[in-house]
Parts: C-alpha cells; structure tokens; sequence
C-alpha cells in the first residue's frame, strides 16, 4: 500500500498543514485511499461544525437579553391595550347575568 506522503496528491504548506488534491471520483490510487479521503472529509465536517458551536455560544448571551426585551415589549403593548377587553368582558359578564335571571 502506498502511504499518502508519497503519492503525488499529497501536498504540506510551510505551516504543516497536509492538503490532498486527489479526487474520489477520477484519481484514487488504491481503494485504501478512499477511506482515507473519507475519514478527512468527516474531520473537515466535524471542524466546521464546532466552528458553528462556538458561534452559537458567543450569541447566546444575546439572543437571551433580546429575547427577554421582546418578552417586556410584549407585556407592555398587552398591558396597554388591557382597557380594551376589559369593557368586553364587563359587557359579557352583564349579558351573562341578564340571560341566568328568570324573567317573570
């Protein structure tokens, strides 16, 4: 079996980091490439999903405080349409009360 640093896709920047330019589709060497090929892109995947944890907890916090000035907004325009379904309620309550009576 051929090992990946020896295989002309197999490339390393000045940083170290490995970047393979084989594709699964054309250019595999040995079926053991796949699997390996495989295996990175499952890293690449699992990379970018932390990537997109750690963003999520940095908006966290934010989403909270937004999330509870919505709420306060919310009390606040029910509090002050609360004079509107009072008279409702009131009128109903007399309309309740009129229709339990016997009328004689």
């Amino acid at each position: 079996m051929i090992q990946c640093q020896d295989c002309e896709h197999f490339n390393r920047d000045d940083q170290g980091r490995i970047s393979f330019t084989c594709d699964p589709f054309g250019n595999i060497k040995e079926p053991q490439c796949l699997l390996k090929w495989q295996l990175i892109k499952i890293n690449q995947m699992v990379d970018a999903y932390q990537a997109t944890l750690g963003y999520y907890q940095k908006l966290a916090p934010m989403q909270d405080k937004l999330f509870k000035a919505m709420e306060r907004e919310l009390d606040d325009m029910s509090e002050s349409d609360k004079w509107k379904y009072e008279e409702d309620e009131e009128e109903e309550d007399k309309n309740e009360e009129a229709e339990d009576t016997p009328q004689w």
